[in-house]
């Protein structure tokens, strides 16, 4: 664990990864490697901006799949931002889910042991189409997103 790094939440045997892996959410001031999926977090009060998810369609925040040769995914979160605000702005990484797999089946697509799916805030407004939703909406379910605790 880094030393500027704040474990918030660890759900073992997580039924989304190979059997004994392990999600581990922690905030940190700095991304860690290796970067597998970029977050922006837009926040207006108790709302968040959230677009459709490729594939469910489910609101989620804006992603991004982290390119190979950007291992922290600063150049990858760059990029969404300007997809959903027009512009790079300032932001602010918040933390990240970490999947802990040290037995990896054939149908895990992350590195292992570990992969990071990384969160960054933003002040910025978003010019893309979207949906803010209030955090406490049960329609959306946003408690059940693994990246909920970086920002309750």
């Amino acid at each position: 664990m880094n030393e500027d790094e704040t474990l918030v939440h660890v759900t073992y045997d997580a039924p989304w990864l190979p059997p004994g892996g392990r999600a581990e959410v922690v905030r940190r001031t700095t991304p860690p490697r290796p970067m597998s999926v970029v977050r922006l977090l837009l926040r207006d009060s108790d709302r968040v901006f959230c677009v459709p998810r490729q594939g469910t369609a489910r609101l989620d925040l804006p992603m991004l799949e982290a390119a190979r040769d950007d291992p922290d995914g600063t150049a990858t979160v760059r990029e969404l931002a300007k997809r959903i605000n027009g512009e790079h702005l300032t932001m602010q990484f918040v933390g990240a889910v970490r999947n802990v797999v040290e037995a990896p089946n054939d149908g895990y697509e992350w590195p292992a042991p570990l992969a990071h799916f990384g969160v960054w805030a933003s002040d910025a407004a978003p010019i893309t189409d979207g949906t803010w939703v209030r955090l406490d909406d049960d329609e959306y379910q946003l408690r059940d997103r693994h990246w909920y605790p970086l920002v309750n």
